[in-house]
């Protein structure tokens, strides 16, 4: 047999395997709430061929490669399994099992694996209000939509927005159905005009107009005890978001923007253990601080900071000007898409609110650039103690694939990975491992985040934990 003939029957062979896992999954996601990944990536409504790459993708981090043919017998077994909502990797399941299962079956690892998991009642749906459609509303309504499962997590209910004109329903609709970054809508988008509502996937969502936070009874809409995310930014200390807890059905608030006064800034994986009961509104703090405190807490950890620079090369958003105009801060009426715009960044202040250790170690800047997506926080430190750069990275590497901050750090090493290969990342930060300098104890590190899709990923963290449906993610390491 000729290489041309092996390599394409074993391409055959996998993506018949492939095809074979899709109604295993998409059953196990529909009617039980199990979501399978293989190393973090989600396989639930995935093509063949995605849930081929996904597979690919492992050798960037394993030294060796992950096949469908290694996966499935995992895949199966956990099926026969009664266990409750979770996720399981069957990637790093997989992994394990070539590793460690000895002369044990697939089917007695995997039991001894999910050990914890077995079923348990389901909870009950917890209704999310969506404050605001911007960038930020509509990713977050399709990761609520895209997660919605047997329908006994989190639901989407409404959206509020400020009526924009005639045709605003459809407008928003249209808006939701299709993104010139991240792509079109995974699935059908209807709208219902007698109830003022968008259908996506079967998701009835009513769309409430007002101009007031304060004014709107949810309950006449059905909605009760909701989780509110106030996606605009235009109220970021608890006496202006106070006004979304006096209206009838809200019960607590996220912002999605870094919170002033006494509001607790969270960072998903660093510092949501300070959450409490209590609570009624949390700061989901900004994107760049989600994406550099993961990272500095694992350095920190490890090998301690002295002092630090963080210098964040960052998209243009909606807040700058397309053509030079006026704007109330210095630079930022410059044409966003025809300029590198330097411009001040409150992350290294914000970080030290999630991580106390680095207070007055981190100075930072940011420089906007001539992209709609996909930003790089450069963090050039001095460490406690000496390492190398492969130390480093291997370190990083572990981190990302076995520590508590496994779901916000990522981890690659490819020579040539530019930005948009991060675009749709679900974690808060991306290793560039290729880029990484080390001298003696001073250490400069290149980090790549999708500041739009892995920053709606941690504000959903912190939703799923508050509401009591994060469920737990298998194997724990």
């Amino acid at each position: 047999m000729s290489k041309l003939e092996d390599h394409f029957g074993r391409w055959k062979n996998r993506e018949e395997i492939a095809e074979t896992m899709i109604p295993i999954i998409g059953k196990l996601y529909r009617e039980r709430n199990i979501t399978t990944a293989v190393y973090s990536r989600t396989l639930v409504n995935e093509s063949v061929i995605q849930i081929l790459k996904s597979h690919r993708f492992v050798k960037q981090i394993e030294t060796a490669e992950l096949s469908v043919v290694d996966t499935f017998p995992i895949l199966q077994e956990v099926a026969k399994l009664d266990i409750a909502q979770c996720q399981v990797d069957i990637g790093k399941l997989a992994v394990a099992y070539k590793k460690e299962g000895g002369d044990q079956s697939v089917a007695e690892f995997v039991k001894q694996q999910l050990a914890g998991a077995e079923s348990s009642t389901r909870p009950e749906p917890t209704d999310v209000v969506l404050y605001g459609f911007g960038r930020i509303g509509r990713i977050l309504a399709r990761l609520l939509v895209e997660k919605a499962g047997s329908g006994d997590g989190l639901r989407v209910k409404a959206i509020v927005v400020r009526k924009g004109g005639d045709g605003d329903l459809h407008k928003r609709a249209s808006l939701l159905r299709r993104d010139s970054v991240h792509g079109p809508f995974s699935g059908t988008i209807s709208v219902d005009e007698e109830d003022n509502a968008i259908i996506a996937n079967g998701n009835f969502i009513r769309v409430i107009y007002s101009n007031d936070p304060a004014s709107i009874d949810y309950t006449q809409y059905g909605i009760n005890n909701a989780i509110l995310i106030d996606n605009t930014g235009r109220w970021r200390d608890e006496e202006g978001l106070k006004q979304h807890l006096q209206c009838p059905g809200i019960s607590r608030v996220i912002l999605t923007a870094p919170g002033k006064g006494a509001l607790k800034n969270i960072v998903h994986g660093v510092n949501n253990d300070i959450i409490t009961d209590d609570d009624r509104i949390i700061s989901a703090a900004s994107c760049t601080t989600n994406a550099i405190v993961p990272p500095l807490k694992a350095l920190e950890d490890k090998f301690g900071i002295k002092v630090g620079h963080v210098e964040t090369v960052h998209s243009y958003t909606n807040d700058q000007n397309l053509l030079d105009n006026y704007h109330s801060g210095p630079r930022r009426g410059r044409a966003a898409p025809l300029n590198m715009v330097i411009t001040e960044t409150g992350a290294a202040t914000a970080a030290s609110k999630a991580l106390p250790s680095l207070e007055g170690k981190l100075t930072g800047n940011s420089i906007r650039v001539p992209t709609p997506n996909v930003s790089l926080a450069i963090l050039n430190l001095t460490l406690e103690r000496e390492t190398t750069p492969e130390e480093l990275n291997e370190y990083l590497r572990w981190v990302s694939l076995h520590s508590p901050l496994r779901r916000q750090v990522d981890y690659i090493s490819s020579p040539d990975a530019v930005s948009t290969d991060f675009v749709g990342s679900r974690h808060a930060s991306v290793i560039d491992a290729e880029a990484t300098i080390v001298n003696g104890n001073h250490c400069v590190l290149y980090v790549w985040y999708d500041n739009e899709f892995g920053y709606s990923c941690q504000v959903l963290r912190i939703l799923q934990q508050i509401s009591g449906v994060e469920f737990p993610v298998y194997p724990s390491a």
